[in-house]
């Protein structure tokens, strides 16, 4: 979900999926029992503005960070905290996620690259998966080295967006850290 739409904007099939998974995410955690996430999932689904999915979702999105740069590079590795989701945009620079040695609190983490030149570089802890099939491409290209599916007890990143002239590559750590 775009947190940036007007809140009364119609939603995007994206933003539907987004708040699903966010609602399959609140209930894995314990946050949603199944009658809710029931009810949620059905008012997710048939929202129209960013107002209704804002509505089912927002006591759940609070772990969301923003990170935009006209040029220049946004970088973030080491001893950082990833939070279940993030949107970068970038508009020339370089944009390199390192997950190897950050605290990650979630089993899953949603990543949106909004990215019109310049390359983008995920690179995960030993063990996680990353599914890319959300991400558009112009004349850019998408690589994804890691396992595509999410595997019980091991972190799954999430990747949609889109890359105008950009690159992104998905890969896991080269050595376990």
């Amino acid at each position: 979900m775009n947190p940036a739409a007007a809140p009364h904007a119609r939603v995007s099939d994206d933003d539907r999926d987004t708040s699903v998974q966010l609602l399959q995410d609140g209930f894995a955690d314990g946050r949603l029992t199944a009658g809710e996430l029931e009810r949620r999932l059905e008012r997710a689904l048939t929202a129209q503005s960013h107002d209704d999915l804002l509505a089912v979702v927002s006591d759940l999105t609070v772990d969301m960070v923003h990170l935009a740069h006209r040029r220049g590079r946004i970088r973030r590795e080491g001893d950082w905290q990833v939070p279940r989701q993030l949107r970068i945009e970038s508009e020339y620079g370089k944009v390199r996620l390192d997950l190897s040695r950050a605290l990650i609190r979630h089993s899953q983490v949603n990543i949106e690259l909004q990215l019109t030149y310049g390359p983008a570089t995920i690179i995960l802890p030993a063990g996680a998966s990353a599914n890319c099939d959300g991400v558009r491409t112009e004349w850019g290209s998408v690589t994804c080295k890691a396992a595509t599916y999410a595997r019980p007890g091991k972190l799954h990143v999430h990747v949609t967006g889109e890359l105008t002239y950009g690159r992104l590559t998905i890969r896991n750590s080269r050595s376990p850290k």
